[in-house]
């Protein structure tokens, strides 16, 4: 597992992040680089991946800002800044049980720009 960050450039936002010392991130860094297309779900921006993982014993619904997400039966990558459709007041809720991969290093609210069909590209940092 390596130390260095890795970028998600989403549209017009780019989002710099540390993995974390887990399977899933092992999984999605071994798969990099990874492009695909935006979705949005209230204040979460989702895109596929093709990653296999398995669920990790930590996995949440409820994430903070920053956490970045892996949906394990989606296949995709979840980035919450923000309440979803399912949320309780301010949380941010995913719409399952996610695996933390990574953290932000760029404040997350930035994709609230981001609109469904957006690029996205994730690779290591330069």
């Amino acid at each position: 597992m390596s130390n260095r960050n890795i970028v998600f450039t989403i549209g017009s936002v780019t989002i710099v992040a540390t993995p974390r010392n887990t399977a899933t991130a092992d999984a999605i860094i071994a798969a990099l680089p990874i492009e695909s297309s935006a979705q949005t779900w209230g204040e979460e921006v989702y895109f596929a991946t093709g990653v296999d993982a398995t669920l990790e014993t930590d996995a949440r619904a409820v994430v903070e800002a920053g956490e970045i997400a892996f949906w394990v039966e989606g296949q995709c990558i979840a980035i919450g800044f923000g309440p979803t459709p399912i949320s309780h007041g301010d949380e941010i809720r995913l719409a399952a049980r996610t695996n933390i991969w990574a953290d932000a290093i760029d404040d997350v609210r930035l994709l609230k720009s981001v609109s469904s069909g957006d690029t996205i590209k994730v690779d290591w940092a330069s």
